[in-house]
């Protein structure tokens, strides 16, 4: 099978159940985000040496294809034809979560991204969940999406920036916080 398939020449593309659209409508733009998102996590696992970071990084990045698949598929599309992400998607995020955050210190300031190398693919990701979040905010204003991709997003957010942490914390690397006078003089 050859990897080009010339049909989106000119500019639109195909949904899952065959409708075309045009390349930049916002689905499209949401579910390229997911799959730029998922790159980023690719970055940083290639990187990381921690096998329990790489297992929940493995999870995730399955779980975005789930989401890519729920996003390129409109609800007027027969249901039962992909899998939907669902409340239970959410909930093992936020157990990642709970892992993660038992060993960090509470936040009182805001932080600025980066530290290891890994912690920064994991800040980057964060950012790119973060504009994924915004574009599927504003699909769901004009199509029907699943209640759940919201908070799936907001909590997948919320995980990479718990997980950069805690990839710093292991590596030995201190936070460095946010001064709004800017950084002081040495």
């Amino acid at each position: 099978m050859k990897i080009y398939t010339k049909t989106g020449d000119k500019g639109d593309t195909s949904l899952f159940g065959g409708q075309r659209v045009p390349k930049d409508a916002l689905r499209i733009e949401a579910y390229g985000t997911i799959d730029e998102l998922n790159a980023v996590l690719g970055c940083a696992l290639a990187e990381n040496a921690d096998s329990n970071l790489n297992e929940m990084l493995r999870q995730v990045q399955n779980q975005l294809f789930v989401l890519g698949a729920d996003l390129a598929t409109p609800h007027s599309t027969v249901e039962g034809t992909v899998r939907r992400i669902a409340a239970a998607d959410s909930v093992v995020l936020e157990g990642f979560i709970d892992r993660c955050q038992t060993s960090l210190q509470p936040l009182n300031n805001f932080i600025i991204p980066g530290g290891s190398l890994t912690a920064s693919f994991l800040h980057l990701a964060r950012t790119v969940c973060r504009r994924a979040e915004r574009i599927v905010v504003r699909l769901s204003r004009n199509e029907q999406i699943g209640e759940e991709v919201i908070v799936f997003l907001n909590r997948l957010s919320d995980l990479l920036f718990v997980l950069s942490r805690f990839m710093n914390q292991k590596a030995g690397l201190r936070e460095t916080q946010w001064n709004a006078a800017g950084p002081a003089d040495k």
